[in-house]
This record gives structure tokens, sequence and C-alpha cells, in this order.
């Protein structure tokens, strides 16, 4: 890329731990931002495991590090100075944890008007459940999404990422950039707010409308698509692919391909209500028509017939897959603790720029001295502060 990155300039305190919000600040991170992380003097988040562990490392690259003691008047008052020239602030405490340090919203708005201050939190800053610990997987369960994933009859299933963790911080880094768009026009910020549970929810996205809108509550399928057929997991000579023939068009392609003329002609397969309706019949019928090829066979087959086919890739055979190659998902970076990384870029492409892993996380605070005296302070000063575990 040529020129800055898009962000370049924005200053983000992060006080963030765990996922959801370090997700929404890596974000801003990648996109060029100047991320001060502020940390517990020793770095410790006992819920990312060890600092040099892959996920730590992914979560926290391109940020710098400040430790600082918030419990501390003084490392209060160091903040709020932070605070009165920084663009954006994330957080995730529990909601009366920032009101009990003194560093919530109304703090720090009357300090810096134009400051866009994020917070997420497990079930939303008011509530009944406002105050409860929270989560990825208990807010996949309270929001709903543990009782459609999973197959029928064998109780509820949780995703296999922390979805509400990603997705949550996902909304926060949205919110951000649109409260700072705002800001263009106003020259004031915005409270940005977001919760594992509202991401639940608004991950349900069409499931949530089947019950709002048709009065139909969803349940599991398991690897099939919940209300057309057929489009799932389907077994072939050597594995298994995923396939989505439905629709008349493609059905008609793929009952043409697999020489099951007949099922044309069948009337429990006529039309998208009839194949669902008979959709363990189909199923059956589909993985008898699949077994008499392999996997790699099918899925050049269906996508030359303009038919969605695609393989199952483990985690590894799918950072092989050509395709993935090609789109260069990864990129390495050099961390002088623990010698070269390679680590998952944005899945955001603009068609001059780059946003990719620039530094490794930092050691837990790495710049603390950096920092403050930005700030004005003297050496004597910085090592005083050290003493009386302030940083």
């Amino acid at each position: 890329m040529t020129g800055a990155l898009p962000l370049a300039g924005l200053k983000v305190l992060d006080l963030t731990r765990a996922r959801a919000g370090p997700v929404a600040v890596r974000q801003l991170a990648d996109w060029g931002a100047d991320v001060l992380m502020i940390e517990v003097p020793g770095g410790a988040d006992d819920m990312l495991g060890s600092r040099e562990s892959g996920d730590f490392q992914n979560l926290h690259r391109n940020k710098r590090s400040l430790a600082l003691n918030l419990k501390s008047k003084v490392g209060r008052e160091i903040l709020l100075k932070l605070a009165c020239d920084a663009d954006v602030l994330v957080e995730n405490y529990r909601p009366d944890v920032k009101q009990r340090l003194g560093i919530g919203y109304d703090d720090l708005s009357a300090l810096n008007p134009r400051l866009v201050y994020a917070s997420i939190s497990g079930f939303g800053q008011t509530g009944p459940y406002a105050l409860r610990p929270g989560v990825d997987q208990i807010a996949q369960g309270l929001g709903g999404l543990m009782s459609v994933t999973g197959q029928p009859g064998e109780g509820p299933m949780r995703t296999g990422i922390a979805v509400t963790d990603v997705s949550a911080g996902l909304l926060c880094a949205i919110g951000v950039l649109t409260a700072l768009y705002e800001r263009v026009q106003t020259g004031k910020g915005r409270w940005v707010r977001t919760s594992l549970l509202q991401a639940a929810v608004t991950m349900l996205d069409f499931q949530a409308a089947r019950w709002l809108v048709d009065g139909v509550v969803p349940g599991q399928e398991g690897n099939h698509h919940p209300s057309v057929a057929p489009m799932g997991l389907f077994e072939t000579r050597d594995g298994h692919v995923n396939l989505a023939a439905a629709g008349q068009d493609l059905f008609g392609k793929f009952a043409l391909l697999v020489q099951r003329p007949d099922w044309l002609q069948d009337a429990r397969f006529a039309s998208s209500a009839q194949r669902f309706a008979h959709r363990e019949e189909l199923r059956a019928e589909v993985n008898a028509a699949l077994s008499q090829r392999t996997s790699g066979e099918w899925v050049e087959l269906c996508n030359a017939a303009g038919i969605p086919c695609g393989p199952v890739h483990a985690i590894n055979e799918m950072f092989a897959d050509p395709q993935v190659r090609h789109l260069q998902l990864t990129q390495a970076v050099r961390s002088e603790a623990y010698g070269e990384l390679e680590l998952v870029k944005p899945g955001i492409d603009f068609a001059d720029a780059e946003f990719a892993p620039r530094r490794a996380a930092p050691a837990a605070g790495e710049h603390t001295d950096e920092v403050l005296r930005g700030l004005g302070y003297e050496a004597g000063q910085i090592e005083a502060l050290r003493e009386n575990g302030v940083i």
C-alpha cells in the first residue's frame, strides 16, 4: 500500500480483556490506529492463557502496552490525561466497574466531548442481567444460538467458534466507525454499546425472523439447511461434501448430473416445498448417488455445472487450499520474544491497500515509559510510580 493506513492518526485507548473487546480494537489497530493497551501491572489476562500463546498474539497485534493500576488515584489521573487527547476508548468491564473506578462515559466525555466511548458487556449496560458475568457460551445459550445448532434430538450444541465474542467485537468496531463519521458532522463523540447477548440475537438473522414474522420456532437441523433441500452435508465415496442444489433450476441440473432424471418426475421432489417435506428420503437418495465418486470429483463436476459444492476442510487443509493461499490471508510478523509468527489478516480488501499484522503483540507494559514521557513525566517520577505500584 502507498501512503498511510486509513485510520492512521487515530488514537485509541484499549481497556479490554478476554476476547470480544480485543477483537473490536484489533480491527482499528489493523486499519492503522495507534492503539494503546491499558493493562494491569504484570499484564495478566487469565482468559487467554500465556502471553506467548497464538491466541494472545493474534488478538493484540499492532498495539502498544501501558501497565497502569486504575485502582490507584494516580493511575486514574494518568488515564484521564490520556483520554483528553484520545479519539476512541473501548472497554468491556462489567457495567458497574467503570462507574466505581470513575472512568465511565459521563466522566470522560466531560473532559473530552469528542471522545467515542465504546462498551461491550455480557448482557447490556442496564436491565435485570446487566451485572451478571458474561462469556460466549452463556450468551450462545441465552441468545438462542445453541437451540438451532447441532443434530436433531441430540440436545443443544455450541458453535465451534466464540461466535458471540467475535460478532460483538465486529459490531462494536462498526459502531465506533459510525460514531467517528458522525463526529465529523457534529464535533461530538458518542457512547457506543453492544453486548454478547445483542450479538447472539443479531446473528440469528433469518432464524429470528422465522419466529417473529412466521411464528415458527426453529429447531436443530444439524448439517442441513433449516428450510430448503437438498442443501447441506452429504456423503461421498471417500468423505463428505457441502452441496447446495436447492431451487428448481439447480435441483434439475443436479438430478441430471448424478444421472437421476427420475427425480424430476417424482411427486415427492416436484417443488421446493415437497423436497423439504420429504427431505429425509431425498437426503438418503442424494447420499447414494454421491457415493459413486470421490469428494474431489464431485466438487469439480458440480461447480462446472454451476451447482455450489465444496470440500469440508480441517483447519490445516483449509490453509493449504489453493484459493485460500491465493487470497494471502495470513501474514508473518516478527516478535522479539517469540520469533516469527504467522497470523490471519483481516478479511477485508481495499483495491490499493492491505490491512495486515505489522507487529506482534507487545510485552506487558512495553511502552509504559514512552507513554509517560509523552505526558511530561520525568525519569525520576516514572521510577517513583513504578515503586508505588501505579505502573
